[in-house]
């Protein structure tokens, strides 16, 4: 596991000892989306600015990792599943934790479901790609929402709260799930949880502002940064709002602000 432990505390080299993950793999699942159709730019950018990680798929790692600077992460996603597909919650591993080290992955991502007809297989697939990861040296970023047939409200704390349990307890090494709309619920699930948490970003939101703040409450309750990636790809000004959620992040300092 030294190769996990090694890689995984790149991704808290910073001053402020948090990540910031952005996250532009959502072409698999929602297909041409505004903001992805030229990421080369955007890939480029990052390079200077406090950016700890960056997840693709493994096409466009395969495409574009060369792009991207060193000292950033590259993760690469291993599910995926479209917005046409029924259910839409359903998440397939379709790539293996050894292409992903062989198209240039520092990380790997996996994305599941819970509280519906299909979480057996995605935990499935999540614990067979996590011990193939660790295998490799890679650390395993699970991103874990509630969602599906069983469930009322995706942001419900108990559900949330499970949501991080669940990666804690199934050995991932970096959780990622959205935030709660009881923070202090969300503080104690975060606290006991033995590995990093990071907040998603969630849908693309008209009041910005209203998402950093959220965003700020966020890393009140202990979470150690943010993966976000249609609140700054979707934006009209994609490189401004990267900014920004890096201010909130790091600090102002952190990108001179």
């Amino acid at each position: 596991m030294i190769g996990v432990m090694r890689r995984l505390k790149r991704f808290f080299n910073s001053p402020s000892r948090r990540a910031f993950v952005l996250t532009l793999d959502h072409g698999a699942s929602d297909g041409m989306l505004p903001g992805l159709m030229h990421m080369t730019r955007l890939l480029e950018e990052i390079g200077t600015r406090p950016v700890q990680g960056v997840v693709l798929n493994r096409g466009m790692a395969r495409a574009y990792a060369t792009k991207v600077a060193s000292d950033v992460q590259v993760v690469v996603q291993l599910s995926a599943g479209t917005k046409h597909g029924l259910p839409t919650y359903m998440k397939s591993l379709v790539c293996s934790p050894g292409e992903a080290l062989r198209v240039g992955a520092d990380a790997v991502c996996i994305h599941l479901n819970i509280g519906n007809d299909l979480e057996d297989r995605m935990l499935a697939d999540f614990g067979s790609a996590c011990e193939d990861a660790h295998q490799l040296g890679l650390p395993v970023m699970a991103v874990i929402y509630p969602r599906g047939g069983q469930i009322v409200n995706e942001r419900d704390p108990s559900l949330i709260g499970h949501a991080i349990r669940m990666g804690g307890e199934l050995g991932a090494d970096l959780v990622c799930t959205p935030l709660p709309l009881d923070p202090r619920s969300f503080a104690d699930a975060v606290e006991a949880c033995p590995a990093p948490v990071l907040v998603a970003g969630g849908p693309a939101r008209q009041d910005f502002e209203q998402f950093l703040v959220e965003l700020n409450v966020a890393l009140e309750c202990g979470v150690m940064g943010a993966c976000v990636g249609r609140n700054i790809f979707q934006h009209p000004d994609p490189i401004r709002a990267l900014e920004m959620v890096a201010a909130v992040v790091h600090g102002p300092d952190a990108i001179g602000c």
